[in-house]
């Protein structure tokens, strides 16, 4: 009996600790601590009033939303530099504590308490009454939102991201399993189960085993929303990967800046710009492969004087795009350059263009190239490889090296090792070479993210995540130029191979290699 009682006393103990350790992962916060790490985060009361706050020796006014906290000390207190500016880290046991004011002057100061912590934020003065940095906003704050922001810096260092704890990671992404995407989405999911199946054979990323979840998003904007919530709110994703969601377009930055949220993966493959702080892309998106493109037929075929056509599909995205290639081309001596939605159902075209850039689907290029020789034209037809690759083969031979793609990465890009892993993934999880483009991207965003939180380290978080794939130079996934980003660049890639096409012989000829667009004349 006694020895009974004993194993139930230990079993309870256990089932205590591990409830201690989920506690001290999932931090609950009262109400007033919750809406002191929304003006902590976001700069904004609890009241609704505005918050004002002042900046530099001249005390200019900002709105406090402009300048929020977590904008320098980072989202987890630790502080970033900034301009020069190296922000206090804001862990309260070290404020408390007379230790942690040491400083590297070798000068002491007293602990903060909640009065001169109120001080140093409303008034810009230390513990020890002396001036902060003039960098160092002064907040106007009332009396119950600053009781609500001590409140949560006292519990900032507890207050651990979601999704990760000690022993696991877990990640979300948005693929669609049915629909016109349904098997590009499939191809993304196969390759990105592939990856972590193979992080976590090798024991993970520092002890932790990675979690994927994939939410299909549905035939639209509203039902990609609900999808998004739903992996940032019921399941508390630590970071997105590689998610291919063309509906949510502009809004899936701003959610993912509310939310504080990192996000991998090569969005802008289909079209549409995602700029934001929390996005890195490896690949180059759609407008950078058509500048490439463009940067190309202007210096070595010399078509400038036109005319130019940029056909695209009748899509919100595409039509975006389209409109910014042609502004884009006029501020670069193009002339004669018209837009023209294209339906392959119509039989009406503009003719006589001697250049055609088009946007859209694969099965469509075939049908207006195939258009454009019926009514006696030969076009130069530029593209991107990943919008027409499937359909490029069925463009009728008389426009034999007169298509030109772009292309983020050639086969010789690719090193033995990169080689060797990408077949062995494809092996595994029965793909061939489809949507090459998408398969490298999701392949890389998963090297990216292994990277990133192995130099995040054991006690990583989502802002050092942001801060260690920042600091990426020169990054090498074996399959693509090296990778690069910055506090100010997220596209690890910005131009393009350019390859034109013996449709007969169905050869590829490298016309152009990789070239960065920031770098071309």
């Amino acid at each position: 009996m006694l020895k009974s009682y004993g194993i139930f006393v230990f079993v309870l103990g256990l089932l205590m600790l591990g409830a201690i350790s989920m506690r001290a992962h999932a931090v609950q916060l009262t109400p007033s601590e919750t809406a002191g790490k929304r003006l902590y985060r976001e700069g904004v009361s609890a009241s609704g009033e505005p918050i004002m706050a002042r900046i530099g020796a001249a005390g200019m006014q900002m709105p406090a939303t402009s300048l929020p906290c977590a904008n320098c000390h980072g989202a987890d207190g630790l502080g970033r530099p900034e301009g020069g500016v190296r922000p206090t880290e804001l862990n309260w046991s070290r404020l408390s504590s007379t230790y942690g004011q040491q400083q590297i002057n070798g000068r002491n100061y007293p602990p903060y308490t909640e009065g001169t912590l109120a001080r140093a934020i409303q008034e810009g003065r230390d513990s020890g009454g002396n001036r902060l940095d003039p960098a160092m906003p002064r907040f106007s704050l009332s009396m119950n939102d600053q009781r609500n922001l001590t409140a949560y810096l006292k519990r900032l260092a507890d207050d651990r991201d979601p999704g990760l704890t000690p022993d696991s990671l877990h990640l979300g992404t948005l693929l669609p399993s049915q629909g016109p995407l349904s098997e590009q989405g499939n191809t993304v999911a196969a390759v990105l189960r592939g990856s972590v199946a193979r992080i976590n054979e090798a024991g993970g990323i520092h002890g932790r085993q990675l979690r994927l979840t994939i939410v299909d998003p549905g035939p639209d904007r509203f039902t990609a929303e609900q999808a998004l919530d739903r992996l940032i709110e019921e399941e508390q994703v630590f970071a997105l990967i590689a998610p291919l969601v063309p509906a949510l377009d502009s809004e899936l930055a701003e959610r993912l800046e509310r939310a504080g949220i990192p996000l991998i993966g090569p969005l802008s493959l289909l079209g549409s710009s995602q700029v934001s702080r929390q996005i890195f892309e490896p690949l180059p998106g759609l407008r950078e492969q058509l500048i490439a493109l463009a940067n190309y037929a202007a210096g070595k075929l010399r078509v400038l004087q036109g005319p130019t056509m940029i056909a695209y599909t009748n899509d919100p995205g595409q039509q975006a795009t389209a409109q910014d290639l042609s502004e884009y081309l006029q501020e670069h001596a193009w002339q004669k350059v018209s837009l023209k939605i294209y339906d392959s159902a119509q039989d009406e075209l503009p003719l006589g263009s001697r250049s055609v850039f088009y946007i859209g689907c694969g099965a469509d290029f075939s049908l207006l190239a195939a258009r454009l020789q019926r009514a006696g034209q030969v076009p130069y037809l530029f593209a991107a490889s990943n919008q027409v690759s499937g359909d490029l083969f069925q463009v009728p031979s008389g426009f034999t090296r007169r298509v030109f793609l772009s292309y983020p990465f050639v086969p010789s890009d690719w090193t033995l090792a990169g080689r060797a892993a990408l077949s062995r993934l494809r092996k595994v999880q029965g793909l061939g070479a489809q949507h090459s483009v998408l398969q490298v991207g999701a392949y890389s965003s998963m090297l990216l993210l292994s990277e990133g939180m192995k130099q995040a380290g054991r006690d990583a978080s989502r802002e050092k995540l942001i801060s260690a794939l920042e600091g990426l130079h020169d990054f090498d996934t074996g399959l693509t130029p090296l990778i690069s980003f910055g506090p100010g660049r997220r596209q690890g890639l910005n131009g393009a191979h350019i390859v034109t096409v013996d449709l007969p012989e169905q050869n590829f000829h490298l016309v152009a290699p990789y070239k960065s667009i920031s770098a071309m004349p």
